[in-house]
């Protein structure tokens, strides 16, 4: 199973927004760009959106949905990810950058 840092996530089902309280010192104004793409994502398409670093540190964006959600837009899923990916790449690229210099530190001080 592959190690991952789960950054933030949102719920259509729960109606929920979950940010990672390690990420907490993100400042205010990415918190809330986070949250807002996130619960806009699940209120256009459904299901849960989750963006998490994987073990090399890169940032990825993984959908999920119930398996009787018949509502979910699987096509509708697929493109606003990659209109998100376009949008936001300065940003993920910044967050995959601070990831991976806090990961270093983190390791240089074992």
């Amino acid at each position: 199973m592959e190690e991952k840092t789960v950054l933030c996530a949102a719920s259509c089902y729960e109606k929920k927004f979950y940010l990672n309280p390690d990420f907490g010192m993100l400042p205010e104004h990415i918190q809330q760009e986070l949250q807002i793409m996130c619960v806009l994502y699940t209120e256009d398409v459904g299901g849960v959106i989750v963006l998490a670093f994987d073990g090399n540190g890169e940032l990825r964006l993984e959908v999920t949905h119930e398996e009787n959600d018949f509502l979910f837009d699987e096509i509708g899923s697929e493109l606003k990810i990659k209109q998100i990916q376009r949008e936001k790449r300065e940003l993920f690229e910044e967050l995959q950058l601070f990831y991976q210099v806090e990961n270093s530190l983190v390791e240089g001080e074992k």
